[in-house]
């Protein structure tokens, strides 16, 4: 089952590497890690999007909370969070195909952001559905590269 785990820690050594490791420890396969400083400077929001067990997961949050350095860990339920991913995708996109590409692009609201005579540079912006969709038809043309941020998630009011 797949897990979005949010964790506010401060920012000390060795932080990241007690919270993963106590991920792994448990059997889990973290499927995306990002980590971003927060609005307070002494702050930072580690976002974990998790493979495994609800049980095991429940037992990993208690100890999380536990941990030094962690002040707030939070399990979103489906619907609790907005949840984005951003994307670069570098696709081929010959003189012939360009037009069929660029229709795509216009259609999930990307963002062009560097044009070469064989290959463009793509930019999305969404959640894990639309990343996915948009993947699927560039699949075609022959995507060229990919970087991905991970997902990214706050709390719904």
């Amino acid at each position: 089952m797949r897990h979005t785990i949010s964790i506010l820690v401060e920012n000390k050594f060795g932080v990241l590497a007690r919270v993963t490791g106590l991920f792994s420890g448990r059997g889990f396969n973290i499927d995306s890690l990002n980590v971003a400083p927060t609005h307070v400077a002494a702050l930072s929001r580690i976002t974990a999007v998790l493979m495994g067990d609800e049980a095991a997961l429940n037992l990993a949050i208690k100890q999380l909370r536990k941990l030094v350095n962690v002040v707030e860990v939070t399990d979103f339920k489906d619907g609790q969070a907005v949840q984005r991913e951003l994307v670069l995708v570098k696709v081929k996109a010959s003189a012939k195909s360009r037009s069929e590409v660029m229709q795509i692009c216009e259609i999930f609201r990307t963002k062009i952001v560097n044009v070469d005579h064989k290959d463009v540079i793509v930019e999305l912006v969404g959640d894990c559905a639309k990343v996915s969709a948009f993947l699927n038809l560039l699949e075609p043309f022959g995507i060229i590269e990919i970087a991905r941020t991970g997902t990214l998630a706050l709390k719904r009011a």
